[in-house]
């Protein structure tokens, strides 16, 4: 096993991970604040519910009514109900209250309400995590407990690129320049092979269109992914652009997002 200090191309992954969330928390509120997420929950749950999902396809081969599965970071549970009726158990951990709410009650689901690093769980036939790591800025225990966690596989996936939300559309046109940015999966494949993981990878891309129910809460939902320099008057009117009315809902499409799968046999 590769020490987690060893470094891959002339650069330390796990340092250079560690750098990256801390100067993005630094600059904004979110994906590390588990209240920040009860916030956004009613706006997740309504932009996730319809989309295509090529994250269960990606699982699909591994699937089947005799195994079980950990969810990290189920959030609204948009993998882990449509699992459940794949399998014959799974855990959804997640620490957001809001988010919690939004997971169907279904006869085969265990919702944990913790953070992964504090859940106590029985391990399981996969584990999963979808898009949860880019505020972890101590990923590599995180990592290494999933795989614990795991009997047959893990899958992480995390995009390849900007967050696909409107708060960085509305900084480009009152602040003048983005945020630090996240995590990427570049970041996470390099980090991994630091490691001593050599995941196999599939990519995948997807339209994302944010739903909200009102202005008040794309407001709510903008400000804190925004940071610095938010100007109240200013940022409504040029929110009031962006979005565009379908039906009862506001509008925003952020376009095509790119994210990547890792996916492996626990050590």
């Amino acid at each position: 096993m590769r020490a987690a200090t060893e470094r891959v191309a002339g650069v330390d992954w796990v340092d250079q991970w560690r750098r990256l969330v801390t100067e993005r928390e630094d600059a904004s509120r979110g994906h590390s604040d588990p209240h920040y997420w009860d916030q956004r929950a009613p706006t997740f749950a309504r932009s996730t519910s319809g989309r295509a999902d090529q994250f269960v396809d990606v699982l699909a081969p591994y699937l089947s009514p005799r195994k079980t599965l950990i969810d990290v970071g189920a959030g609204a549970g948009r993998h882990a109900v449509p699992l459940a009726a794949r399998l014959e158990w799974v855990t959804a951990v997640e620490p957001s209250e809001g988010m919690r709410a939004h997971i169907a009650p279904l006869d085969n689901i265990t919702v944990v309400a913790s953070a992964w690093e504090d859940a106590e769980v029985a391990p399981a036939d996969l584990v999963i995590c979808s898009h949860v790591l880019y505020g972890v800025a101590d990923v590599v225990p995180f990592v290494e407990k999933m795989e614990r966690s795991a009997r047959e596989r893990i899958f992480i996936m995390l995009r390849e690129g900007a967050v696909p939300h409107p708060a960085n559309d509305l900084r480009d046109r009152m602040a003048g320049g983005p945020l630090p940015r996240i995590p990427r999966f570049s970041d996470l494949f390099m980090l991994l092979i630091q490691l001593g993981i050599a995941p196999d990878v599939k990519f995948i891309s997807y339209p994302v269109i944010k739903r909200y129910a009102s202005f008040e809460e794309a407001v709510k939902d903008v400000q804190p992914m925004f940071g610095d320099g938010w100007d109240e008057s200013g940022a409504r009117e040029q929110l009031k652009e962006m979005l565009v009315r379908d039906g009862d809902e506001l509008t925003y499409d952020s376009g095509l997002s790119v994210s990547g799968i890792a996916h492996w046999q626990p050590r």
